[in-house]
């Protein structure tokens, strides 16, 4: 089946909210494919500012190309999982300006420690496990089956019992299906793992945050 990828941008204006930001600094602008043409807008309003582009939850190269230009960051956008990403990833303040709800925050301490918090618990019990189920993402763009294989072999010569699930969207009640899982490990959107946490039948851990 061909799926056709339609952009489809946000109508929501920065331009009385960028009024609000007072930062005696290099600024980085960053936003997701919805906000992208709302970059030249902000950063003509904050002179000293570079685009540093799109970002996606597993992939903040555009920051990171940017970071050592920067004092901070703006991200164009809404919700925390984007901005405490690359807060993570670089080390720098991250502001949020959210076009839909109309307001400016920032990334704080307590967003990082929480998202570090769930990161390490599951890879103790990752790291503990016996059992282990890999799943992997049939969407274009987000299956990584080469890289789970490679762990699935990993962990079999380590004595360990893994097993590959593959889907399309995941129904979070079938995994209650597989009791014996004691860790998943996830291999598509980073996302998953994070926010949905609460909905795995046990720990959960990106493989990205595995030193593989």
């Amino acid at each position: 089946m061909k799926t056709l990828f339609i952009t489809a941008k946000s109508k929501a204006s920065i331009t009385e909210l960028i009024r609000n930001v007072q930062f005696e600094g290099k600024l980085g602008l960053l936003t997701t494919a919805q906000h992208l043409h709302l970059l030249p807008e902000a950063k003509n309003a904050l002179k000293n500012s570079v685009i540093g582009g799109q970002v996606l939850g597993c992939d903040v190269s555009n920051a990171l190309k940017i970071a050592k230009k920067v004092d901070a960051f703006i991200f164009i956008g809404s919700g925390n999982f984007h901005p405490v990403q690359v807060a993570m990833k670089t080390g720098k303040r991250v502001l949020i300006l959210d076009p839909i709800a109309g307001n400016l925050s920032e990334v704080s301490s307590s967003d990082i420690e929480t998202r570090k918090r769930k990161i390490t618990a599951g890879y103790a019990i990752f790291l503990n496990a016996n059992k282990i189920g890999i799943l992997v993402s049939s969407k274009k763009g987000q299956s990584r089956m080469k890289e789970a294989e490679k762990l699935k072999k990993e962990l079999e010569k380590q004595g360990k019992k893994a097993f590959i699930f593959v889907f399309d969207t995941l129904d979070f009640n079938q995994l209650e299906n597989f009791p014996d899982i004691e860790c998943w490990v996830n291999t598509a959107c980073l996302r998953m793992a994070i926010e949905d946490y609460d909905k795995f039948p046990h720990s959960v851990v990106n493989i990205s945050d595995l030193p593989l």
